[in-house]
């Protein structure tokens, strides 16, 4: 791992518990931005995002890992990718297979190490956005620029924090649990075998809202 680079299943690792919701929003809001900016540059970047792929800096910026299609990733991994229905010629449909992984990462990210009988806590309106992302039809996707104006309206609505210093504060996490215990937190977190589970917390079965 880079001293200054940290992936999000290791800060979740070292925390011990999932993502808090105005956190959810500031990661989505920097990501959105960055795959807006990356996805129009680069042709070839990766399709999927996974918690160990999505890398947070100490300075408050966000990267992404080449994650290539796998077992271990294959919860977050868009369904036309899965069943080979992906053209990676196409931009659009890169970006909404992004979306996809994205979406699901978060959601993963917000039921870290929650027991199955304890309801993920999120308000209706991001989990009505998380929902909109991981549509497995990627028409019926939300793009990336509608999560841009959405994220936008939450943070001026809710005064949120700056992403950047909500990324510095979760990296910090990593460190000051690597400092207390000598070592830093195991990046070799299982990621696989919780996708029903995942969907159906999605989808409502297990959600009591905020």
């Amino acid at each position: 791992m880079s001293s200054t680079f940290v992936t999000l299943a290791e800060v979740l690792e070292a925390r011990g518990g999932p993502l808090l919701e105005e956190e959810v929003w500031s990661l989505l809001l920097a990501t959105a931005e960055s795959l807006v900016d990356v996805s129009y540059k680069q042709n070839n970047m990766c399709n999927i995002i996974s918690p160990t792929s999505l890398l947070l800096s100490a300075t408050g910026t966000l990267a992404f890992k080449s994650c290539g299609l796998s077992d271990e990733v294959s919860t977050f991994t868009a369904p036309e990718m899965l069943q080979g229905r992906a053209s990676s010629t196409k931009p659009a449909m890169e970006r909404q297979m992004l979306v996809y992984s994205l979406g699901m990462t978060l959601y993963w990210s917000v039921d870290f190490h929650l027991p199955q009988n304890q309801p993920v806590q999120l308000s209706d309106h991001l989990n009505s956005l998380l929902l909109s992302m991981c549509e497995d039809l990627s028409h019926r996707r939300i793009n990336l620029n509608s999560i841009l104006e959405a994220c936008e309206s939450q943070h001026k609505a809710s005064i949120l924090p700056p992403p950047a210093k909500v990324i510095r504060q979760l990296v910090e996490e990593v460190f000051h649990e690597s400092m207390d215990h000598g070592s830093l937190p195991d990046s070799n977190v299982p990621l696989n075998g919780r996708s029903q589970m995942i969907r159906e917390r999605l989808h409502g079965e297990h959600v009591r809202p905020l």
